[in-house]
């Protein structure tokens, strides 16, 4: 009977899928294990083999636990919101839900193929309704609360608003805007119900206001900074400018320090809390006020260094600075328009990563210095970014290099105060009589000193006071897209109004085109029947708008981290309607136990997840305020491009031999054109593409022979290998064993489909083990001191592998055992049925049919994981060398419990040992236990 993989795969999972085998329970007696995968976005390209590497190692783990008696959800579902199906609907016209049900379909069939034990039964899409109706109930609870610093806990907005009907918001520390006024009781309550919003506004944890954002003209969108390369968009290739725009935004600096201080409770990658607490970008200072000469306004900066106060000469501002309008002399106007417009083209990321580019503008206003009340000079900068600190700096050019490379490209003068001192903090710190500047009260204090002393001396001119400042910004959350939830929002009088709980969710529209208006507005704009009427609690035609019932709906949608921000918890109860999930299901499963994705996500899901959980924690919604305990960034499966190389200005490609002959530029194709001698079928390249058509090609020995390049595997790099050619051909078991045998999990490392039959074979001759051309093989005999060795060494390691994610050793020692029990000639079942669990969380199909051959019912999935003996391990005899006159003859294995005179006893009356004697007595006989023997004759 040979290894029919096609057959067996085929028949398990129609198993699976009908036993619905791995369904895990609710409030189960078991302990609970929760295993999560970040879910795909369903692309209509499909999975190629890069992607289930995170995949298989999750269903390793997660099948390795049940076999440990763990009640297991590892459950799966679709990130089916999102930019790409709205691209192809604005090209096409087909309705982004149909061509992203397309590839839901595409993507399970793949996933299915790959023998995954996921809970089907707890799926969840974001697109989905019912999905999202959650998404929008945890807005709303994030505009109906505040956070108190106090308590450093978000609270319901009615226990502010309470506060300021007694005392107004004088007394009141909370995480709000920086330009919020002071009232009294008594202002508040005379305060009309429209400026009672807007007050409030300035204090929810999600709000309205004006933002610099990243918009995108061509997708007629704002893009996320990760959204964003090279001051184009990542998808398209799009310029992208900085504009002022009305948001929503998240209040996620609220929970700044406790992000920072949770990261040291949970088990993740170091390199990923680094990016985390890098983004967070914590620093202690002050906050330093500037007088304007002729202006009431003041300029208000954060610095690290209040100590270096006496060596600004000039101030910079971020040239979105809402100031630069209104300070701008008529006579420097021309220079700085010309400047914020060019500025206005560039991305933050590229502004922060260019220190050599130097460019800026002057304002033609002047500060005043809050200590020698000298005039210094207002420029604008590009250096300087609008959303860190307050969008201003104090330039002290002997102190920074960026703003010494500033002044001396526009000749502003550099004081000379720390000529030969060492201002850096390292350095402060290590002294303790450091001269600072020329100031009197700075003179001869250390750093930490001077620090302080700074910070009192402007607190007494009440130009400063000591602040702790943080890099994160608040999260932009509003899109100018269709395919994304809606805002639960209508709008009376221009203020935002939350959609009645129990009458969501609010599902999107209808819209004849998926582009921006004529006028500019979102997509959404284009929907005829996008109304609220609030009287009916019910969508309607907007021609009914009447601002007395019927009211317009926002226009914008949430972005793509909006439904990734809880599902986790979701999938602890999918189906409950009646709230997001009940308490005794989050009661059980608590939080994530083991969570597998990608390192790309650090500063934009996994951070604005932990934000929600910790409110959702505030507000009793869940026991935690970390969703996962361990987290593991998988590395990647790379591909091997192919290029072609075109001489430069022709239709003309040359042999990668003779390239060096000719000025090239490098083309990637199709790797399916190259056989395995990187030999181009030329006909087919012809075929593939237009610009082919009429190519000449230049060869080298009759042939062409193209380029490889190990690089990420990509659809754009034409290097992916679909995994269905590969089940097709040596199965998924094979595909699951070979992509764990590729390297550590968490490290990059190159394709090579030749290489997969190696591990083919390898599961071929496990098969061998089991199964002949009769039939079954297993016997029931006693299994052999060897055999015994070869199963428990091979328990105790892969357990160990498994338990610290050292996959790829596993397949390694599954190799070495199975040559070993197959050179014992093993046909135990005592030892094979063991073997056969120990191999089914890596090779599921195969482990199944072997343990029904055993005559076993039901799946194997459910069966205990062999326990470990270590007295199988133990070493309880010894083959000892006997020699005779010091040359060895043979070897006799003895017991280590043996004395000398016992091992001399049994040595002398062992057969080749009479027949070495031939009759004689042994002069001697030299017996080192342990070791050898040796007779001397």
């Amino acid at each position: 009977m040979n290894y029919n993989f096609s057959e067996i795969e085929a028949k398990w999972q129609k198993f699976w899928a009908a036993d619905q085998t791995f369904k895990a329970e609710n409030g189960s007696e078991k302990e609970k294990y929760y295993v999560l995968d970040m879910f795909p976005y369903p692309s209509g390209a499909g999975l190629h083999v890069g992607h289930p590497l995170g995949y298989i190692a999750s269903d390793i783990y997660s099948r390795y636990k049940r076999h440990m008696g763990f009640n297991v959800m590892h459950p799966m579902g679709y990130d089916s919101f999102g930019l790409p199906a709205e691209q192809y609907a604005i090209q096409t016209g087909q309705h982004p839900a149909i061509t992203t049900e397309a590839n839901i379909k595409r993507y399970r069939e793949q996933l299915d193929k790959l023998g995954f034990s996921f809970d089907w039964s707890r799926e969840v899409r974001t697109a989905d309704p019912k999905y999202y109706k959650w998404t929008q109930w945890v807005f709303i609870q994030l505009f109906n609360s505040w956070y108190n610093t106090v308590a450093d806990s978000a609270q319901g907005i009615q226990s502010l608003i309470a506060i300021f009907e007694k005392e107004g918001n004088t007394k009141v520390q909370a995480a709000c805007d920086d330009d919020v006024p002071q009232f009294s009781a008594s202002d508040w309550n005379g305060f009309s119900g429209k400026r009672q919003q807007e007050i409030l506004l300035q204090y929810r944890l999600t709000y309205l206001a004006e933002t610099q954002v990243n918009w995108c003209p061509a997708l007629g969108t704002v893009l996320a900074n990760d959204e964003v390369v090279n001051g184009v968009s990542e998808r398209g290739g799009h310029p992208v400018i900085r504009k002022k725009m009305t948001q929503w935004s998240m209040r996620i600096t609220a929970y700044a320090q406790r992000l920072l201080d949770g990261l040291d409770t949970i088990d993740w990658p170091q390199p990923l809390k680094d990016s985390q607490t890098n983004w967070i970008g914590r620093s202690e200072g002050a906050s330093v006020s500037f007088n304007l000469v002729g202006h009431k306004e003041q300029i208000d900066v954060f610095t690290t260094r209040p100590d270096t106060i006496f060596g600004a000469s000039f101030m910079t501002l971020a040239p979105e600075h809402e100031l630069v309008a209104k300070i701008t002399t008529p006579e420097q106007k021309k220079d700085i328009d010309r400047y914020v417009e060019a500025t206005a083209k560039r991305s933050e990321r590229d502004r922060m990563a260019d220190v050599k580019t130097i460019s800026g503008a002057f304002t033609g206003a002047y500060a005043e210095h809050p200590f020698t009340k000298q005039t210094i000079p207002v420029w604008i900068g590009d250096y300087v970014l609008a959303g860190y600190g307050t969008g201003a700096v104090m330039s002290v050019p002997c102190g920074d290099q960026r703003d010494y490379d500033f002044a001396k490209h526009f000749g502003i003068p550099i004081p000379n105060i720390f000529e030969g001192v060492d201002i850096s903090e390292e350095a402060f710190a290590d002294k303790e009589n450091t001269i600072i500047g020329n100031s009197d009260f700075l003179n001869g204090l250390s750093y930490k000193e001077a620090v302080r002393k700074a910070i009192e001396e402007l607190e007494k001119l009440g130009q400063g006071q000591g602040k702790v400042n943080y890099r994160l910004r608040d999260a932009v959350f509003s899109r100018q897209r269709y395919w994304g939830e809606p805002f639960p929002v209508y709008y009376v009088d221009g203020m935002p109004q939350m959609l009645p709980e129990e009458h969501l969710p609010l599902e999107l529209p209808e819209v004849e085109k998926y582009l921006p208006t004529e006028t500019g507005e979102p997509p959404l704009g284009n929907a005829k029947v996008w109304a609220w009427d609030s009287k009916r609690n019910t969508v309607v035609d907007i021609d009914q708008i009447d601002h007395k019932q019927i009211f317009p709906l926002e226009l914008n949608t949430m972005p793509g981290w909006a439904g990734s921000s809880q599902y986790f918890n979701r999938y602890m109860d999918p189906h409950n309607q009646a709230e997001i999930y009940s308490k005794e299901a989050i009661g059980y499963w608590q939080d994530v136990d083991l969570y597998i994705g990608g390192s790309e996500h650090a500063t934009s899901h996994l951070l604005y997840a932990r934000f929600w959980q910790k409110f959702m924690y505030d507000l009793g919604w869940v026991p935690k305020d970390e969703f996962a305990q361990k987290l593991i960034n998988q590395g990647m499966i790379l591909g091997t491009s192919a290029i072609v190389y075109r001489v430069s200005g022709t239709n003309s490609y040359v042999s990668e031999g003779l390239k060096e002959d000719y000025e090239v530029e490098e083309l990637r194709i199709d790797v399916d054109m190259i056989n395995a001698s990187n030999e181009l079928d030329i006909e087919g390249l012809k075929r593939w593409q237009p610009q082919y058509e009429k190519a000449e090609f230049i060869l080298e020995d009759d042939k062409y022979i193209v380029g490889r390049e190990v690089e990420k595997m990509s659809k754009r790099w034409y290097n992916v290998v679909n995994p269905d050619a590969i089940c097709e051909d040596f199965g998924a078991d094979s595909l699951r064993l070979y992509e764990m045998f590729l390297g550590p999990l968490e490290q990059s490392k190159p394709w090579n489909t030749a290489g997969i039959t190696g591990v083919h074979s390898f599961l071929k001759k496990l098969w061998r083990l089991y199964v002949n051309e009769t039939g079954t093989r297993v016997v029931d005999t006693e299994p052999t001191k060897e055999n015994l060795k070869t199963l428990h060494k091979t328990i105790k390691k892969v357990a160990e592998d498994i338990e610290n994610f050292s996959f790829n050793t596993s397949v390694s020692t599954f190799m070495i055992c199975v040559n070993e029990l197959a050179a014992q000639k093993c046909a135990s079942k005592a030892i094979l049925e063991p073997l056969a669990i120990l191999v089914s969380p890596y090779a599921p199909h195969i482990a199944e049919e072997l343990w029904e051959k055993l005559g076993h019912t039901g799946s194997i999935a459910k069966v205990p994981f062999p326990e470990f003996e270590e007295k199988y391990l133990v070493e309880n005899s010894k083959e000892y060398p006997i020699s005779f006159n010091g040359k060895m003859r043979f070897t006799m294995e003895l017991s280590l419990d043996l004395g000398k005179e016992e091992i001399e006893a049994a040595v002398l009356a062992n057969e080749k040992t009479q027949q070495q004697l031939q009759g004689r007595t042994p002069k001697k006989v030299i017996v080192v236990p342990g070791k050898i023997v040796n007779i001397v004759g």
